[in-house]
């Protein structure tokens, strides 16, 4: 599979975000990429109020990315935020493919961490999303769920051969290190190549000082050993890269994690 990743950095207003989107899908098409990959928070970044350019995903934003895939030919992950029915929205990973309805990932594992509430305006997901695409299957996980093997496990249970990973991390001592380690660690957990695709380091320094996540870039590429083939720096950069897939089942093969993997009991005596 040929695969872009648009490590892009995203500001406040969605239309300006979804003509560099477009643009970049289009762009996509012409490398003979067949998926190309966005950041969380591609329609609009965090440490803004988001309820207001939440949308459905049949609404107009990811009706017009829909759109640009369907003219480009090239499948797109997106970034985006849609309206919960408890009145907060979700975090949400738009699977537009050409030709095929919308695949909509609401992220599972919310950031309340360093300091950030995210579950304050955002509800959680429940479910799992493993799409098609080619021939081969594509999990997808956003941000905060990359410190929860479990997750990627799962994806890889349900057939997952590429696990996607937009995020928007945030900034701080050590999360650079633990990002790069995570994306590494959870390939080798799934046996599966894992494309985790980060908003880029902000240009503007106000920005970056904000306590909400707005990225620090370094996406990385890694395959189903662990090994890195390819590390983006903190600025802007879209890349298109070759991804032998075969290399999914040399790996749970040779590595046989999967297949030996056991349930643990846990002390109230169910199983993990």
């Amino acid at each position: 599979m040929r695969l872009t990743m648009a490590q892009i950095s995203t500001g406040t207003d969605p239309e300006a975000n979804l003509a560099r989107i477009v643009d970049e899908i289009g762009g996509a098409a012409a490398a003979g990429a067949e998926l190309v990959v966005f950041p969380e928070a591609s329609m609009c970044r965090f440490g803004v109020p988001l309820h207001d350019v939440a949308q459905p995903l049949d609404g107009p934003w990811a009706s017009r990315v829909r759109a640009a895939v369907d003219e480009a030919g090239v499948a797109a992950v997106v970034g985006m935020f849609t309206p919960a029915d408890d009145g907060r929205i979700r975090n949400t990973l738009l699977v537009a493919r050409p030709g095929l309805p919308p695949v909509g990932y609401d992220k599972i594992h919310l950031f309340d961490a360093f300091g950030f509430q995210e579950s304050k305006t955002i509800a959680a997901g429940d479910d799992p999303v493993v799409f098609e695409l080619g021939g081969h299957r594509v999990g997808v996980a956003t941000c905060y769920d990359i410190r929860f093997p479990e997750l990627f496990i799962e994806l890889a249970r349900r057939g997952a051969e590429l696990i996607v990973a937009p995020a928007s991390w945030g900034a701080g001592p050590g999360k650079a290190e633990q990002w790069r380690l995570l994306a590494a660690a959870r390939a080798l957990d799934s046996s599966a190549f894992v494309a985790a695709v980060g908003q880029a380091l902000p240009a503007d320094p106000d920005v970056r000082k904000s306590s909400a996540p707005t990225g620090i870039g370094h996406s990385r590429l890694s395959d189903p050993f662990g090994s890195v083939i390819i590390d983006y720096d903190s600025e802007e950069q879209v890349g298109t890269h070759d991804v032998d897939l075969a290399r999914t089942d040399k790996a749970r093969t040779a590595l046989a994690t999967l297949a030996n993997r056991r349930d643990i009991p846990r002390l109230d005596g169910t199983d993990a």
